[in-house]
């Protein structure tokens, strides 16, 4: 755990955790960080408290003392956001202390009470205060649905500083760079990458709410912005504002100029049309990620699927429906509300098609309005023709696909 100054009587506490599944769902192949923060006037608040991951909290206390501050002495215990990882020492924490407050939303009192039994709790509301003394001034601004009901912002006036939680935050462990400015550009490129990564999968479905919690940043003078996960921005604070708002476009239907193919074949008929499309792609200049189902990870395809401009579905009929990796895919897709995407199928089929009837009614069912260029079904191997099809279609899909192009 590393101690880090960010500001006159601000302290960030923060840890790699690596080899987890987030959420018990996400693969994080490139680990990510917990944040706490510490907020020092007369009084002292600690602000979204984060403990090794093994549950053990000493570490946490013993660096806190190195920052000259006792775990005895803390008087707010400032939960963000409920979920486990910013609070889940909270009732080893009571042991040492008895009489510190909790301070949060009231949807997150009602989670701290069934979680953790807590009845010391102080619901704050828009716009809240809570005063600390020698300066330094605390405000509450609930932001629900990013991606928990409960959450909020907690905003320190004398420094600007936003502590963002979730919001603005980004998988990928830290090494010895923890502010923006001191990011290398192939860090800054990993943080991007890992930024997409954690908002594909873990805020795209509440994107509405975000765009709000995007625009009440906007509200507050802001000259640093503190995630509970990933790296502090304090030099450009609006560079992690912008990519959210970038973000959330992706969720609609935007993306980077690029093409992610989403494929499966049971004997290689629909392999062979999809590297007659590579060589299509290749020509024009496309740059393209190919996610094979279902050896890619569900994570890995949330956020490649997110990211790009166009989807290309290069699937067989399986059993009048389908093939099942790629539904199951879609169908996850659909769950994350990623929509709008411009796409184009094509596939094999042997005794009878019915792919493209499941395809429809996943698209339907979840409401995801993709773009969808007439698909192209082909009975055993494609032969020419089916071939000089699938080059047109894919034609008529890349000029469709540069309209929704945001870099």
């Amino acid at each position: 755990m590393k101690k880090i100054k960010i500001s006159d009587g601000i302290h960030m506490l923060t840890m790699n955790v690596e080899d987890i599944l987030f959420e018990g769902i996400w693969e994080i192949a490139n680990g990510v960080t917990l944040n706490s923060y510490i907020v020092q006037g007369e009084k002292t608040a600690i602000i979204d408290g984060v403990i090794n991951w093994d549950g053990v909290p000493e570490t946490l206390y013993n660096n806190l003392q190195e920052i000259n501050v006792d775990p005895k002495n803390i008087d707010y215990l400032i939960v963000n956001h409920m979920e486990p990882d910013h609070s889940g020492w909270i009732s080893n924490f009571r042991k040492v202390k008895d009489d510190f407050t909790v301070i949060c939303t009231d949807k997150a009192a009602k989670m701290v009470s069934s979680f953790y039994g807590e009845d010391r709790i102080r619901i704050v509301k828009e716009g809240d205060t809570l005063d600390l003394g020698n300066g330094k001034v605390l405000s509450f601004h609930p932001v629900p649905n990013v991606h928990w009901p409960d959450t909020m912002y907690t905003y320190e006036k004398s420094t600007r500083t936003l502590f963002s939680c979730d919001m603005f935050g980004a998988f990928g462990r830290m090494g010895d760079h923890c502010f923006d400015d001191e990011l290398t550009p192939e860090e800054v490129e990993f943080f991007e990458s890992e930024g997409i990564r954690y908002y594909s999968n873990v805020m795209a479905t509440f994107t509405p709410s975000l765009k709000k919690a995007i625009e009440k940043a906007k509200s507050l003078d802001i000259s640093i912005i503190a995630p509970g996960h990933g790296p502090v921005y304090r030099k450009n604070p609006q560079k992690i504002i912008d990519d959210y708002s970038r973000f959330s476009q992706y969720t609609e239907g935007a993306g980077k100029n690029e093409v992610t193919i989403l494929w499966g074949s049971m004997y290689g008929m629909t392999e062979k049309a999809l590297v007659y499309a590579e060589e299509i792609l290749n020509r024009e200049g496309i740059k393209y990620n190919k996610l094979k189902m279902p050896l890619t990870s569900e994570s890995e395809m949330v956020a490649t699927v997110f990211r790009s401009a166009g989807i290309i579905i290069a699937a067989p009929t399986y059993e009048y429906k389908l093939f099942p990796p790629v539904a199951a895919a879609l169908n996850e897709l659909g769950r994350k509300r990623i929509s709008g995407k411009t796409a184009f199928r094509f596939g094999s089929y042997g005794w009878s098609g019915g792919a493209e009837n499941e395809l429809k009614e996943i698209i339907e069912r979840n409401k995801m309005k993709w773009d969808f260029i007439e698909s192209v079904e082909f009975e055993g191997a494609p032969n020419k023709e089916d071939l000089s099809r699938i080059e047109a279609k894919i034609h008529e899909f890349i000029e469709k696909m540069k309209q929704k192009v945001v870099e």
